[in-house]
């Protein structure tokens, strides 16, 4: 008779600590649909800065081209946008490198730059700062992707 209560529980535990996890897996599942730094975008919308003529200029730089900006040379390597849903962000991996007149190219940035805090991760040069401004899609817009439709995707 001893044996019957340790069996009840023993299931019953079982069956709460399924209850349990089945919510996190579900959510990990969710999780690993979407990309982890939000929908690839293919062009980069950047802002630059002449610290010696104190001109701002806007430009893009489609992703995987090199865009000039001064003695700078920059390359988007991905431009991603959260979803609607999320908090907004644009997030973008930049390579520049500065090639001067009369010396050899010279990396002075390679990392992730993000719109929302753009000294997280900033070029620092003495005569230039670039930041990202947002990602486009290929006609030059900003808009979002649309959320996904849980029930299309079952």
């Amino acid at each position: 008779m001893a044996m019957v209560p340790s069996i009840f529980s023993r299931h019953t535990w079982m069956a709460g600590c399924l209850a349990l996890l089945w919510p996190m897996a579900a959510a990990a599942q969710e999780q690993e649909d979407s990309e982890p730094l939000g929908d690839p975008y293919p062009i980069a919308q950047l802002q630059g800065l002449n610290k010696i003529t104190a001109r701002i200029s806007n430009f893009k730089a489609p992703v995987d081209e090199t865009v000039t900006f001064g003695s700078l040379e920059i390359t988007a390597r991905t431009c991603r946008k959260t979803r609607p849903e999320e908090e907004p962000e644009s997030v973008a991996f930049l390579e520049i490198d500065e090639v001067p007149i009369n010396a050899s190219r010279e990396e002075v940035f390679s990392g992730w730059m993000f719109a929302s805090s753009p000294a997280v991760s900033a070029l620092e040069h003495p005569v230039y700062d670039v930041w990202v401004d947002d990602c486009l899609n290929e006609d030059g817009e900003s808009a979002q992707v649309e959320p996904k439709d849980p029930v299309e995707d079952q």
